[in-house]
């Protein structure tokens, strides 16, 4: 039985006023170069947002929060950050920004299933709970 994959994550936020330091977990990234895993699950609630600022720019949030897989998934789509390495996307995703869209600390996790993984991450920071 293989070992579990040890693997490094971050929450996806929207700061919709940066002055205001308010945000809402819009997403993850979760990332394991042993396995050649680095996905975005992105789903973002614009009710959520939108109480926090009824002026928000819905659109080019959608459309950034949007390039985020595409970026993971790398290749020609994702521009020239596409052509880096795998880790090296995990890291410029990651990269501390002052933007509306931002991410959390780096934390680390283990697990069998990285697709599983990722979707419990959703499921437990980002969906509210029912």
């Amino acid at each position: 039985m293989p070992s579990p994959h040890l693997y490094d994550y971050a929450i996806v936020r929207v700061v919709p006023r940066v002055d205001r330091g308010e945000f809402i977990n819009a997403g993850v990234i979760v990332s394991c170069a042993r396995a050649g895993f680095l996905k975005a699950s992105i789903e973002l609630d614009e009710a959520r947002l939108l109480a926090l600022d009824p002026a928000a720019d819905l659109e080019a949030i959608r459309t950034t929060l949007a390039t985020l897989p595409l970026i993971c998934e790398g290749g020609e789509r994702a521009g020239p950050v596409g052509r880096l390495s795998l880790r090296e996307r995990f890291d410029w995703l990651v990269a501390p920004r002052s933007t509306s869209i931002q991410t959390s600390p780096v934390h680390t996790g283990r697990a069998d299933d990285l697709e599983m993984a990722a979707q419990r991450l959703l499921q437990r920071v980002v969906r509210r709970p029912a």
